[in-house]
């Protein structure tokens, strides 16, 4: 059986690049949707461009979409690949697995089938967690790592619980998610109620409504969806557990953190600074938790220098600019 045979049915969801609302103009032309065997399970990616690899990674509760305004510049000197993790969007979502030394082993093993033995990554939010988690794990496939707006359970002090009213708004959300089962019942036909109040409230530049709606739709869709959507807090004991023994060992590969000055502020590169050692920080004056999609040229301002030296000299590189059908 020819390889096109065996390959799975490329994505056509709500979640896929045909039907995701309000791309930019031409993104279909460059990115286009598919399903990735890893040997473990099967993940959803956008990709396109050429050039070395360049792996995004969003958080909660968002999906590849999140990437959107940035991927299109980034493809000019990167093959970008933009991926739903285990239990987002069109990927699989088992009933485990979300702890982040497997959400990394997930992103190793995708690279690996996409080709790509060495690459750069970008992590957003939980994405920022398996991104440490990743360079920690996994320190001769990733080249450059940049994060953004979040701290990482096991690195970062844990807050006070009665922590000042405005700290409390930002992460009430952590306790809330990480419980057994009660989350779903209250929010199960209230998705938009929640997760509406999650994007208005973090953002300093309010989100687009069909942003927003796309979101909630894609968690509203599949009751597999909302419950994974918290199994990646309710791994947090086992995340904790792995990331106090990364922390005995400091990164050196160099980092680059990303902050709203609204939301994290000097939190981000604070936080790094505490696993690595070459840590450059931005922080985006009137934005909030969403730079990628608050504040995207502002985030490609910080991206483009620091993965400038990967694009010109990617260390190790051998797959990496000739990308292969994944199987």
């Amino acid at each position: 059986m020819s390889s096109a045979a065996s390959r799975p049915p490329a994505p056509d969801g709500p979640g896929s690049v045909l039907r995701a609302p309000n791309l930019p103009a031409g993104f279909a032309d460059t990115f286009t949707s598919r399903y990735v065997d890893t040997g473990q399970l099967r993940l959803h990616a956008v990709t396109g461009g050429e050039g070395p690899a360049l792996l995004l990674v969003a958080g909660w509760p968002q999906t590849w979409y999140a990437w959107r305004l940035l991927m299109p510049a980034l493809a000019r000197d990167f093959h970008v690949v933009a991926v739903d993790p285990r239990g987002v969007g069109l990927s699989e979502k088992p009933s485990d697995g979300y702890d982040t030394g497997t959400l990394a082993g997930d992103m190793a093993a995708l690279m690996t089938a996409l080709g790509h033995d060495r690459f750069a990554m970008v992590g957003h939010d939980i994405g920022m967690w398996t991104g440490y988690a990743l360079a920690a794990d996994h320190p001769d496939r990733l080249d450059r790592l940049a994060v953004a707006e979040a701290a990482i359970p096991g690195l970062s002090p844990s807050p006070p619980l009665f922590g000042d009213a405005r700290s409390n708004d930002r992460l009430w959300h952590f306790a809330f998610n990480r419980l057994g089962g009660l989350n779903e019942q209250l929010v199960r036909g209230r998705e938009h109620l929640y997760f509406a109040h999650q994007f208005a409230t973090k953002a300093a530049r309010k989100l687009p409504d069909h942003a927003v709606e796309h979101y909630v739709e894609i968690l509203a869709s599949d009751p597999d969806a909302l419950r994974a959507s918290f199994a990646f807090y309710r791994a947090l004991d086992t995340t904790v557990a792995q990331n106090r023994k990364r922390k005995e060992r400091r990164l050196t590969l160099p980092v680059l953190t990303i902050a709203g000055a609204e939301n994290s502020g000097e939190l981000v590169g604070d936080t790094m600074r505490l696993a690595a050692d070459d840590v450059q920080s931005v922080i985006i004056p009137d934005c909030g938790h969403y730079p990628p999609e608050e504040a995207p040229e502002a985030m490609l301002a910080a991206l483009v220098p620091f993965l400038a030296p990967y694009r010109d000299h990617p260390d190790g590189r051998t797959a990496a600019s000739t990308p292969r059908d994944a199987a």
